[in-house]
């Protein structure tokens, strides 16, 4: 009975994607795609930089189904982080275990009322994707589904998401439930950031410990990189965990993690069905094909180069206050490291030089910042370099307060202060002169009436 029970959600699930087979997504090939995937949507990207590497429609909406359960486990993990929950925190399934619920929709079979730890529904969540597993672990963190829903839409945003809408927590279909390859790389990059997620995803079969109302079940990864259980045939033994996802609308979908000495990839292909393969009788599973080729592009064709460029002056800066130099080179310091393509030639990789200021004041210091030169490569942005002063320049004091004197007369209040000085001078000047004239007047006045007075007394 018990291994009836396990398998069930691995036979839903591949009931599902046979119904899927007819409404597979067709495949639009780009002539500038090296790869030509048989998919609608996909994206590869450098896990420990989060760069990309390989980009096709990564930015167009799409239904990621399942793979909306990595959101799920990354606000659990965080909830963990911040001390709200830990991994065996026991939690019983409420009513809104099955709220929203499809018919074919894969289940761990977990009842309303039974108790799992925290870390153990988060196996049911990416093993078997069991879609009451998301709903529980959305009630546990945030109280509700509908609250659990506005926090995974609001952290999105933070991870930099600007094509991602969730409706619910399990990935079932709903016309406005969607995301972006590129969306859903960041928010796995975001995960990697925890050590029990890296665990729980790596893992191919997990036994689920006896609970109050389940004998111990097994449950198994439908990531068939990692696990034969639903799909075999595609063991992958660089992959290191991913999430599944499968809905007749978005397709059959793959998020892979996959690891080569100390290169960490992420690719998720969207839209994807039954397609050819070489040296394969039967159509083969596109998600995993694809997936496949697609890390193995990224091994194979891309590497960390460091950018740097000659230490040769680029430009030159205007000098004032100085006697020594009237301008002062200025050449790039540091590096930029990249992923790249193997062998790309370094010299076509264009620069733009910016100086933040056609002239600068002495004292200028050697290795000061004085503009910026950016690195680009087709219209990507690769980075930037400090552009820094070559010598040193030393001030003249002279100029300098000579410079303070013309700047301080410049000042529309100062100029204003010297036309009232000038008034109140000419005021106080002409005062001056009118009690001049005044006294002598006066003076003048008093002498002859003097003499007179005099001269009559004779």
């Amino acid at each position: 009975m018990k291994k009836n029970i396990s398998r069930l959600p691995a036979l839903l699930l591949l009931w599902a994607s046979l119904l899927s087979l007819a409404a597979a997504p067709a495949f639009a090939a780009q002539q500038d795609d090296p790869l030509q995937l048989q998919c609608t949507n996909a994206v590869l990207m450098d896990a420990n930089y989060g760069e990309v590497l390989y980009d096709k429609g990564a930015n167009q909406r799409a239904y990621p189904a399942s793979i909306t359960k990595v959101m799920t486990a990354l606000l659990t993990l965080e909830a963990i982080q911040e001390g709200k929950l830990t991994p065996s925190t026991p939690i019983t399934a409420g009513d809104t275990a099955y709220q929203g619920w499809m018919d074919g929709a894969t289940t761990a079979n977990i009842q309303v009322g039974e108790t799992l730890s925290v870390e153990e529904l988060l196996y049911c969540l990416m093993l078997p994707s069991a879609n009451e597993a998301a709903n529980i672990l959305a009630v546990a963190v945030d109280g509700s589904i509908e609250a659990f829903v506005e926090h995974m839409n609001r952290r999105a945003g933070e991870l930099g998401c600007q094509g991602t809408h969730f409706t619910n927590p399990n990935g079932l279909h709903n016309d406005e439930h969607y995301s972006t390859a590129h969306d859903l790389a960041l928010m796995a990059i975001a995960a990697l950031e925890h050590e029990l997620f890296r665990t729980v995803v790596n893992t191919g079969v997990h036994v689920v410990p006896a609970t109050n109302l389940s004998e111990e079940r097994r449950i198994y990864n439908t990531n068939a990189f990692l696990s034969g259980w639903v799909y075999s045939g595609y063991l992958y033994d660089k992959c290191v965990g991913g999430k599944t996802g499968t809905t007749g609308q978005a397709g059959r979908c793959l998020l892979a993690i996959a690891e080569e000495g100390d290169t960490l990839l992420v690719s998720v292909v969207l839209g994807s069905g039954p397609i050819p393969q070489e040296g394969y009788d039967s159509l083969r599973q596109g998600q995993f094909v694809e997936s496949q080729r697609l890390l193995e592009y990224g091994f194979h064709n891309f590497e960390r180069v460091t950018i740097t460029r000659s230490e040769e002056p680029v430009a030159k800066v205007a000098v004032t206050l100085s006697r020594q130099a009237d301008e002062v080179n200025v050449k790039p310091q540091g590096s930029i490291t990249r992923t790249l393509p193997k062998g790309m030639d370094l010299d076509a990789i264009e620069t733009r030089i910016t100086l933040y200021s056609e002239t600068v004041e002495a004292p200028v210091k050697e290795g000061q910042v004085l503009g910026a030169m950016t690195l680009s490569y087709e219209g990507e942005n690769y980075g930037t370099l400090d552009l820094v002063a070559v010598t040193s320049v030393e001030r003249s004091e002279l100029l300098y307060k000579k410079q303070q004197v013309l700047s301080f007369f410049q000042h529309t209040w100062a100029q204003a202060a010297m036309v009232v000085l000038l008034v109140l001078a000419v005021c106080v000047l002409v005062k001056l002169l009118v009690f001049r004239r005044r006294r002598r007047y006066v003076s003048g006045v008093g002498g002859r009436r003097r003499r007179s007075y005099r001269g009559g007394r004779r």
